[in-house]
């Protein structure tokens, strides 16, 4: 399970209306080959296909395609808004370390 904290929920909404997005439409996060730790974290605003899995909190949903879930089970989206940076950041138990800009990580291996 992916969840959202409260600032993340209150940004999603916003960026949504913001957008003035259809109905239906929630973050995609992926996971894709990349980044300076390996792999890393992708974010849009999207529709869902039928072979997503959407996580629904709140009346927002997270799309997630399903080679990127194992990446991300467990993990927590939060929306920091600081003088440094401003954006969602993710906390995920399935990665062994983070680069310094939190966009990208190295995975657990078994």
């Amino acid at each position: 399970m992916i969840s959202l904290t409260d600032s993340a929920i209150t940004h999603l909404k916003s960026l949504i209306a913001e957008k003035n997005a259809s109905t239906g439409t929630g973050l995609r996060l992926r996971v894709e080959k990349g980044g300076c730790a390996g792999m890393q974290y992708v974010m849009g605003l999207d529709q869902s296909a039928p072979e997503d899995n959407v996580i629904t909190q709140d009346d927002v949903q997270i799309i997630i395609d399903h080679e990127s879930l194992g990446f991300l089970r467990g993990s927590q989206i939060d929306y920091v808004d600081s003088l440094a940076d401003s954006g969602f950041k993710l906390t995920n138990p399935n990665a062994t370390r983070s680069c310094g800009c939190g966009t990208s990580f190295e995975p657990l291996t078994d």
